[in-house]
């Protein structure tokens, strides 16, 4: 798995392909909670099964798509490694979504796109 499976050019559309790979990666909800982990402090992919709660291939997966992105690395560390943000950048941007997500209150949350529908609209 990497982050440009199934990224094609959309016609009329200007957005560079790298950034939309960049944003394709981070919406992915297992990927992100990696990061978020991540942005915390090195860990061990069994660190990380227990933070995501998700199975160890999965995770692996996940960790090999982000490091093919170069947005994680690792070091060995005996018979496993500890992986670790590579861009402290990525903790920069990480913090503008937080603050963007702040100024724009439930507004992104209640995108009929995107966002979570409200409990009485997925009960139907």
């Amino acid at each position: 798995m990497t982050m440009n499976d199934g990224l094609d050019a959309i016609p009329g559309c200007d957005a560079p392909p790298p950034a939309v790979a960049l944003f394709r990666s981070l919406g992915e909800p297992a990927r992100l909670a990696i990061l978020l982990r991540l942005a915390q402090g090195e860990a061990r992919v069994v660190d990380l099964v227990t933070a995501v709660g998700l199975a160890q291939s999965t995770v692996s997966a996940h960790l090999s798509c982000l490091r093919d992105c170069g947005l994680v690395d690792s070091r060995p560390e005996g018979r496993s490694s500890r992986y670790f943000l590579s861009r402290p950048e990525l903790l920069d941007l990480l913090a503008s979504a937080e603050q963007l997500l702040a100024a724009t209150g439930e507004a992104v949350a209640l995108c009929p796109t995107y966002g979570t529908a409200p409990a009485e609209e997925t009960s139907r």
